[in-house]
């Protein structure tokens, strides 16, 4: 009786540890990299074949070799979406800094080139929809012959980039960057969005006050608000929340959140390629 009892449970156990095993790989299996580059395998395979397609009769190749393709894409990817160090994610591949450098640098541009076709213009937007618009800085080093990047407002240095929401908080339109001194409402004026748009139908802080968007009211100098005055700032507000929460899902692609530390004129193009991303992943 005891010798069966003994044999039950040691194949129980041969059992539960086979379970166990199984249930451990299929976890393994299903693994994804939606955490680390924002975007699932099948995303991935799917950018794979848009550079593949735009590169094809390029000499030589704008990855290396060492990393191939997807890996190559995963590694910029994470990169952009992460700010990692790139020592750090050279470890995680088995690669030295230098090859995850030649990654981020050559597909960078590329992924910015074929996904341009997601990225809305100026013209695309409707003249009948009510939009939201707020500015940001994207932060970088401090370049010693580049003072015109210091932005008085937020003390520190960047480029200045204006986007746009609509009422219900979808991602609608990002200008091109700007010097990070420019005022929001210059840089709105240096993309030309509004001129072909009625900006009653637009709404903005107070940092657009004489652009007759709808804004808060400013306190006047010689007395406080009143009630309504009070009132309405509030129910601006509240909806302008909006925007604020827009750009802070552009910057989860945390190079566009610190400071960015490659060289400046990398800048514009690495700015591209997470705009054309963050819409290409939002698409509907």
């Amino acid at each position: 009786m005891i010798g069966f009892l003994a044999a039950c449970l040691q194949k129980g156990t041969a059992r539960f540890r086979k379970n166990w095993v199984t249930r451990l790989n299929s976890k393994k299996r299903t693994v994804g990299l939606y955490h680390t580059t924002g975007f699932g395998k099948d995303d991935i395979v799917e950018l794979c074949v848009l550079v593949r397609a735009a590169t094809v009769d390029t000499p030589g190749n704008v990855f290396p070799p060492i990393l191939g393709l997807f890996k190559s894409v995963v590694v910029t990817l994470t990169y952009l979406r992460r700010n990692r160090v790139q020592a750090e994610i050279g470890e995680a591949f088995g690669v030295s800094q230098s090859t995850v450098s030649r990654a981020v640098c050559g597909l960078s541009p590329v992924l910015g080139q074929v996904l341009a076709g997601y990225v809305p213009v100026a013209e695309d937007l409707d003249a009948r929809t009510q939009y939201i618009v707020d500015g940001t800085l994207l932060p970088c080093w401090s370049w010693r012959d580049r003072p015109e990047l210091y932005s008085g407002k937020r003390k520190t240095t960047g480029v200045n980039v204006q986007v746009v929401c609509d009422l219900y908080g979808r991602l609608a339109w990002i200008s091109d960057p700007v010097d990070g001194r420019r005022h929001d409402v210059a840089a709105l004026d240096a993309s030309a969005v509004l001129d072909t748009l009625d900006p009653a139908n637009w709404m903005g802080d107070k940092g657009y006050i004489g652009k007759q968007m709808i804004t808060p009211i400013r306190k006047p100098a010689h007395r406080n608000l009143l009630d309504w005055e009070k009132e309405f700032n509030t129910a601006v507000n509240k909806i302008r929340y909006l925007i604020e929460r827009t750009i802070a899902n552009v910057k989860t692609w945390r190079i566009l959140f610190t400071d960015y530390r490659r060289p400046f004129t990398t800048f514009a193009d690495t700015i591209s390629a997470i705009i054309a991303l963050e819409f290409y992943r939002t698409r509907p």
